[in-house]
């Protein structure tokens, strides 16, 4: 018999009581994971003045260089702030940890006895055992009540590479591709729901399951810079400054010939100088 013919007539009970149960129970869990993550979040901690007056320092010289083709600044004032922030960064100034003391390169900051590295790394772990405890559950239990079900079939053809993927638990070369087992439809909502949860609790939401395919430390590797890979302001503010003597010849005041243009601009004759 042809693989075509073979035709299987589901009981109505199974959609009522393990495809929508499933579903149901995926999307509540999903919503659930969502606000647990929101509660063991904690609160983003103060920054020093120290670190924000260094970090500031830092934009306000990358906006005066950014401006400096079209600065609205004229050419004394636009010096002067140039060379004062040139000044700073070459004597350190704006560093939080003071000017540097000698040539020596500081050394990086240990992630195991910072507190806000080692709070960051807690809060991934915390995270990711929240996104991967209720799948392993979801996952065991479909495997213990529904295993070899099979649930729904699709409204479209599909080819036989798809097999291993919709028929997963169920060992029927026979079967049409299209026909999805408990395990199967199991996996297509744990990465169909993205959609939904985006609808219902927005796009930054903690309810993604494409983030469980993470490691359980990839969200505390995310949350903190890698050790020894904090930002040197030190270097930075030292390129900054070969960054700031090379804008000064691109500067051009904005409003250098406004009145010219204002004459132009309403057909005026300009003067002669």
């Amino acid at each position: 018999m042809s693989t075509s013919a073979v035709s299987l007539y589901l009981d109505p009970q199974i959609r009522d009581w393990v495809l929508f149960p499933i579903t149901f129970v995926m999307i509540l869990v999903g919503i659930l994971r969502h606000y647990v993550v929101l509660l063991l979040q904690s609160p983003p901690k103060k920054q020093a003045k120290e670190a924000i007056r260094e970090q500031r320092a830092l934009a306000r010289s990358q906006i005066l260089r950014a401006t400096a083709a079209n600065s609205p600044l004229p050419p004394a004032y636009y010096k002067g702030i140039s060379n004062h922030l040139s000044d700073a960064f070459a004597a350190g100034t704006y560093l939080k940890d003071g000017p540097p003391k000698g040539d020596a390169a500081p050394t990086p900051p240990n992630p195991l006895t910072d507190p806000n590295a080692m709070d960051g790394m807690m809060a991934g772990m915390k995270t990711q055992m929240v996104m991967m405890v209720p799948q392993m559950v979801i996952m065991g239990w479909i495997n213990f009540f529904f295993q070899g079900f099979v649930l729904i079939k699709l409204p479209f053809p599909l080819t036989l590479g798809f097999k291993s993927m919709l028929q997963r638990g169920i060992e029927t070369p026979d079967m049409d591709v299209r026909w999805v087992s408990s395990l199967s439809w199991y996996f297509l909502n744990f990465f169909g729901l993205n959609g939904l949860y985006r609808l219902i609790l927005g796009n930054e939401n903690s309810a993604d399951s494409s983030r469980d395919m993470n490691s359980p430390f990839a969200a505390a590797a995310a949350a903190q810079p890698a050790p020894g890979a904090a930002q040197d302001f030190n270097k930075l503010f030292k390129a900054e400054r070969d960054n700031l003597e090379f804008s000064e010849g691109l500067h051009s005041w904005i409003a250098s010939d406004a009145d010219t243009r204002i004459l132009q601009k309403y057909g005026r004759p300009i003067p002669s100088s």
